[in-house]
């Protein structure tokens, strides 16, 4: 993943911030195969102690070519077997360069766009037992219920429709090679301008509050631990959610009027 040289936007602890995301917006799990790229949207868990680095575990719909193509290039074999990129992407926002004082001050701005993600990069290999599928599924049911004043559960359930359901469904695990984390939060300006993007995100969409939530969260942390803020999603019905578990530190710069360094993703 790109990182300026200036280092601002780089997340110290990636495997706490991939947790966070993980744990509140489903991946993009990217794949090659014959037909070259392909990619899918699914919840996935994080198990942080299995290994090195760790597992990403999820499942795909059986009728979903995806998981045909990751057992192809596997048996294939060579360069790049079985390899895989799983993204998760926070909130995000467009962010008006009319939000700066460096605007009023010299008026050399630029619009730019904040967000906050983790990129996953291991090697996946699929599961058909359905003794692994079932306490998968129940395992995600109960990360997204748990919190719910009349949680579902997945034993509310008949055994048997549970059973036909899980074979309708492929395993994935992602062994993580490596984990890359990025939050852009507007850390290379100046806390006036910080300060003013964060006033005019918190007066628009719920998205962008959430983005002014986190920079929020952000100016809160201490120096050596920043990148590791809080990550939050807004309970809009607009964003992306789960639905159908079956189917599918940086320096701030001083205030003053030298122009910050130009944005640049």
């Amino acid at each position: 993943m790109y990182q300026p040289a200036h280092g601002r936007f780089q997340v110290e602890d990636t495997a706490a911030y991939l947790a966070e995301l993980c744990a509140v917006v489903p991946a993009t799990l990217v794949t090659h195969g014959p037909d070259g790229f392909r990619a899918s949207i699914l919840p996935m868990l994080f198990d942080p102690d299995d290994g090195p680095n760790g597992y990403l575990r999820g499942h795909l719909a059986r009728g979903n070519p995806q998981w045909r193509e990751i057992e192809a290039s596997i048996a294939a074999g060579g360069d790049g077997a079985g390899e895989a990129l799983a993204i998760f992407d926070g909130p995000d926002a467009y962010v008006s360069p009319s939000w700066y004082e460096e605007k009023q001050l010299t008026g050399k701005v630029v619009p730019t766009w904040n967000y906050v993600t983790a990129q996953v990069h291991g090697t996946i290999s699929t599961i058909h037992d359905p003794d692994w599928l079932i306490p998968h599924v129940a395992r995600l049911v109960e990360r997204h219920e748990g919190g719910r004043p009349e949680p579902w559960a997945l034993t509310d359930a008949p055994d048997d429709y549970v059973r036909t359901q899980a074979r309708a469904i492929v395993g994935l695990e992602l062994r993580i090679a490596r984990i890359e984390a990025k939050a852009k939060l507007t850390q290379n300006r100046s806390a006036a301008d910080i300060e003013g993007t964060i006033e005019g995100l918190s007066a628009g969409s719920p998205l962008e509050q959430a983005v002014a939530e986190a920079m929020r969260d952000m100016g809160r942390l201490p120096r050596n631990v920043r990148g590791a803020s809080r990550v939050s999603v807004p309970p809009a019905p607009s964003e992306r959610r789960v639905t159908n578990l079956v189917s599918t530190g940086e320096d701030v710069a001083p205030r003053g009027r030298r122009p910050a360094p130009a944005d640049r993703t």
